[in-house]
């Protein structure tokens, strides 16, 4: 039987969604297949559902995911009573059932929906799909004695009515009473009790919505600014220095549009960063002259600025009643969402509870997840010396909104400062260093001389060198002030690794430092190397590729089957290339048997078990290998890249290997996805494996 998970309420404004988010995220960490049913829906676009399919790469039809409006559930079972409407839902809800290893469940949003007792209803659907509840209380301008109280009432409520429920959450409690309401409510209710405290950043709407919802004409601004949050709102009327005095980070300023001083007053801030700002809305259907515009564009580029025609004061009762949505165009508040849901609830032990087995497949976006929660377990910090790169930037916003790792930004701090204002980036908790005029400079420097001495380098040699933002970010690896290292967005592979063979060296155990890259087929994890780094590596190199790459391999979860790969299976060939690549598998064996290791072999025998069947029928890796060494540079290079364009693959890498501690190496190409899993990647390299776990079996 297909597992479900309902996630329902006992009244509106509980703020759910994060809830629905964060659960949604938890079963696409476990398994391919997961379906999404809302038994009852509001006509208009379904923005959460938007925004799960977008998200989670969902492909179910959109079709398939409701049961049925509002206005027709009321109606029937007004006419012919709830077991006909509940009938009909549970139809509905197996035929998508059917199709998926798991379902979410959405229940009722208890919104002018025109159903009477609709607690019990969701119960009852509950209980007719076979899913387990999570209810979920809004504690929202309320006393924690009030959220408490409802809390029991709501699991009383739902464990009466014969549901399962796997635990209950509290949502948008004041921040000083999350932790006495969590404590009173461990203590009072028999199932795992999470409360979430309120997120303004969550309830703020964005510049956008804003603008959709006002009517308002974009004067100027680009989508990135008018994607960020308008976390308040500051209305113009005074002078420009006690104006200036008022204003409040993320804060929309709305001021008549004839006030230029305050305009250009507000951008200024915005540029100096004190404070950033969202945007401003101009009323009065007034804009400033073309001078004033072209200056404000120069002053703060890409600031949204908007204009409607009303007054202050109507424009002000539709801001207040503004909230901001979960949805496909609001990705950071997806990831803020998912954030505050990881940070309060302990995943692990709900995913325990939900009890969905491990899919046997792992897709990309499964791996994707696992090193997210990988990082999070154990947080390091990794330091970043591209600190003013924008696809930095926006990695660090996605790092930090999840609480993946400690990050620290090196550069010019006024300008990453600047930049970030203007991507809406909270650098809040994020340490800012320029190498340039940092404290450090002078002990880098000393230290860097004493380990390049040999080469003749000076203390005031060293003194320049250390200045670079490579050479530094490593030195701050080398002395323990950041756990792991990733660059390369904008800096060659050189300038990114020279530093780190130079200061941080290669383990006692490593004779070389080597790459892999994670292949995330549609269904599996592959581990390919080394595709990044040596050119030609003899049979001892290739050996030390081979068993770094499998406990790579085992560290983030792929059990090594190592295949050395040639253009020969077993004796069938012979020649200098193919006698490297037998070498090396023996060396492997002997200095560790027990890797499962076969070589040399061809891919196709490597990977595919029809093909292994006939060429090496009783080898326990062909046909099921998971880590592949490819004999040199040019081939193992150029099949990453084949498989990548050709077999729709996920190529997550290059993932240095070898070293004492953790450098990466990004491509110049590199998304601000990529980022983020090589800055995740990087801090489970720092992170200390169990004893014993480097080769799991």
């Amino acid at each position: 039987m297909t597992r479900s998970v309902y996630v329902t309420g006992i009244d509106r404004g509980d703020g759910r969604q994060v809830v629905e988010l964060g659960v949604m995220e938890l079963l696409t960490r476990q398994v391919d297949r997961v379906g999404v049913f809302r038994p009852l829906v509001h006509d208009g676009p379904d923005r959460l559902f938007d925004l799960l399919r977008a998200r989670y790469r969902l492909s179910q039809d959109a079709s398939t995911v409701y049961g049925m409006d509002y206005h027709e559930a009321a109606a029937l079972q007004a006419e012919r009573g709830t077991d006909e409407l509940v009938s009909r839902l549970v139809d509905r809800f197996h035929a998508v059932a059917r199709e998926y290893e798991v379902v979410l469940v959405l229940g009722t949003d208890f919104a002018a929906t025109q159903l009477p007792d609709e607690l019990s209803l969701n119960a009852r659907l509950a209980n007719e799909f076979g899913a387990s509840v999570i209810p979920v209380v809004g504690g929202k301008g309320q006393p924690a004695e009030s959220v408490r109280a409802e809390a029991r009432n709501a699991f009383r409520a739902y464990d009466g009515l014969g549901c399962d429920v796997l635990a209950m959450i509290v949502n948008r409690v004041a921040s000083e009473d999350r932790e006495a309401i969590a404590e009173r409510l461990t203590a009072r209710v028999p199932v795992p009790c999470y409360v979430l405290p309120d997120e303004p950043a969550l309830a703020a709407p964005t510049v956008s919505q804003i603008c959709h919802a006002l009517g308002a004409s974009v004067v100027l601004g680009d989508d990135a600014g008018l994607a960020r949050d308008a976390l308040d709102f500051v209305f113009g009327g005074a002078m420009l220095p006690n104006f200036l005095h008022a204003l409040t980070p993320g804060c929309l300023v709305v001021t008549p549009g004839d006030r230029a001083d305050l305009v250009v007053g507000a951008l200024a801030a915005h540029s100096a960063g004190t404070p950033p700002i969202a945007g401003v809305l101009l009323t009065l259907d007034e804009r400033p002259g073309e001078e004033v515009l072209t200056l404000a564009a120069r002053l703060a580029p890409g600031t949204p600025v908007l204009s409607v025609p009303g007054n202050s004061f109507p424009t002000a009762a539709e801001l207040f009643a503004l909230e901001g949505k979960l949805n496909a165009a609001t990705p950071r508040k997806a990831e803020t969402a998912l954030g505050l849901f990881e940070r309060h609830v302990d995943t692990a032990d709900l995913l325990k509870r939900v009890s969905v087995a491990r899919s046997g497949r792992v897709t990309p976006m499964m791996f994707e997840h696992e090193l997210i929660e990988q990082a999070r377990a154990d947080r390091r910090r990794v330091v970043l010396p591209e600190g003013t790169e924008e696809r930095v930037l926006r990695a660090a916003d996605v790092l930090l909104r999840r609480d993946v790792c400690d990050l620290t930004l090196l550069g010019d701090v006024e300008t990453i400062r600047k930049k970030a204002a203007d991507l809406s980036v909270d650098l809040a908790g994020t340490q800012l260093i320029d190498p340039q005029t940092s404290e450090l400079r002078d002990s880098f420097a000393e230290k860097y001389a004493a380990l390049r001495a040999h080469k003749g380098v000076s203390v005031e040699l060293a003194y320049d060198v250390v200045s670079d933002v490579n050479y530094f970010g490593t030195l701050m690896v080398q002395e323990g002030l950041a756990d792991g290292m990733v660059s390369g967005s904008v800096h060659s592979t050189a300038a990114t690794i020279r530093p780190a063979f130079e200061i941080i060296k290669t383990k006692p155990d490593a004779s070389i430092v080597s790459s892999v890259f994670f292949m995330c087929l549609a269904d599996k994890v592959l581990v390919y190397g080394d595709c990044a780094v040596n050119p030609d590596p003899d049979a001892e190199q290739l050996a030390d590729i081979a068993v770094q790459s499998a406990a790579t391999a085992a560290r983030f979860g792929v059990e090594p089957r190592i295949a050395m790969l040639s253009y020969s299976t077993g004796t069938s060939g012979s020649g200098a290339d193919v006698d490297k690549v037998r070498e090396a598998t023996k060396l492997v064996r002997d200095a560790h048997p027990e890797l499962r290791i076969e070589g040399p072999i061809q891919y196709d025998a490597a990977v595919e078990p029809s093909v292994a069947a006939t060429k090496l029928p009783e080898s326990e890796v062909a046909g099921q290998a998971t880590v592949l060494i490819f004999p040199d540079l040019n081939t193992g290079n150029n099949t990453y890249k084949a498989v990548q364009r050709s077999a729709g693959a996920v190529a997550v890498g290059p993932v240095l290997q070898g070293l004492r501690k953790p450098v990466n190496d990004l491509s110049r190409g590199a998304l601000v996805s990529d980022i983020v899993n090589t800055v995740a990647i990087t801090a489970i390299q720092s992170q200390v494996p169990a004893e014993g776990q480097e080769f799991p079996a």
